[in-house]
């Protein structure tokens, strides 16, 4: 029997993890190129290669996703386990302005900083954006409101959504992950889960259709399944993709996020939900010890989480 305290550190701990074991290998699309710069395979916290968008950083740290999802957890723990846009859109805005910030700025940050330039203060004025900036940190928040009817949790949703994205599909595809992992903190099997999700009347009927397009093709392996959907950030291709590969590897927190970082393009986004998805489903337990040990911020994560515990009674 998984606890339940085991879950949320699941979640919490399995989107980190995923997104850093995906630093090196982080958008390439070509698979040919992906082979020849690491050929001894992908095992997984790779170092980004000389002209990586990456590179500069090292093995166990985390992308521009990872290094945001941990400011919206410290966010979260310091707000008592609620999520404040004022907050967390003040703690984003200094650190991707800060002159010590070595993460890379992609579409919805540097959009959503040349709003607040013109708006300061308006948290709520995100980029047109329909990619994977706010799924890839979602599960902070969803866990926070776990025992919260799904009307908090979405609206809280919708306003992390719309600090950094303004976009219809941004917000349709972080209310899915969010019931999908809300679900899976339960102890439902994510098989189970995943077809719980997609029939739930607090997901768009577009959410829906990801759901339906990574089951229809459930039989392909994860890197042609992820060919086909695409292996770029917008959502339309990248969330049914990753749904594919948790699918397809519901068993194994590990399987699942090497077959996604083997499929390139923007596998770190891709990485971060399913190591939330299946983190919850394992528990802490599911995840790769030596995995845990790399995280260059384990330390700052686990104060955060410890804080946080302590709001949620964990």
């Amino acid at each position: 029997m998984i606890s339940t305290t085991s879950r949320f550190q699941g979640a919490l701990w399995g989107q980190f993890v995923a997104d850093a074991a995906a630093l090196g290998t982080h958008w390439i699309y070509d698979l040919e190129d992906l082979s020849k710069k690491f050929p001894k395979g992908i095992h997984g916290f790779e170092k980004p290669k000389t002209g990586h968008y990456h590179e500069g950083k090292q093995p166990g740290d985390q992308t521009h996703y990872g290094d945001t999802a941990l400011l919206l957890l410290e966010s979260v723990a310091a707000c008592g386990g609620r999520f404040r846009e004022n907050d967390f859109g003040m703690r984003f805005e200094s650190y991707f302005t800060g002159p010590n910030c070595r993460s890379y700025k992609d579409h919805s940050t540097r959009e959503t900083l040349e709003h607040l330039q013109k708006q300061p203060g308006n948290f709520q004025n995100g980029a047109d954006d329909d990619q994977l900036a706010t799924v890839s940190r979602l599960a902070p928040v969803v866990v926070s409101y776990q025992r919260d009817d799904f009307t908090l949790v979405a609206d809280a949703i919708r306003r992390l959504t719309h600090v950094t994205q303004n976009h219809p599909t941004a917000v349709a595809c972080a209310t899915a992950h969010g019931m999908l992992l809300r679900t899976l903190l339960r102890g439902t099997p994510f098989r189970e889960a995943f077809e719980l999700t997609r029939k739930s009347r607090e997901v768009s009927c577009d959410g829906s259709d990801y759901f339906e397009f990574a089951y229809m093709l459930r039989e392909m392996d994860v890197i042609t399944a992820t060919g086909r959907f695409g292996q770029s950030c917008p959502l339309p291709q990248s969330f049914p993709s990753a749904l594919h590969a948790a699918w397809r590897h519901q068993d194994s927190f590990e399987d699942a996020v090497l077959n996604t970082l083997r499929a390139g393009g923007d596998n770190a986004g891709r990485a971060s939900m399913i190591g939330a998805w299946l983190g919850a489903a394992h528990g802490i337990e599911g995840i790769p010890s030596a995995w845990l040990e790399k995280l260059t911020a384990k330390e700052r994560i686990a104060k955060a989480i410890e804080q946080l515990s302590s709001h949620l009674g964990e």
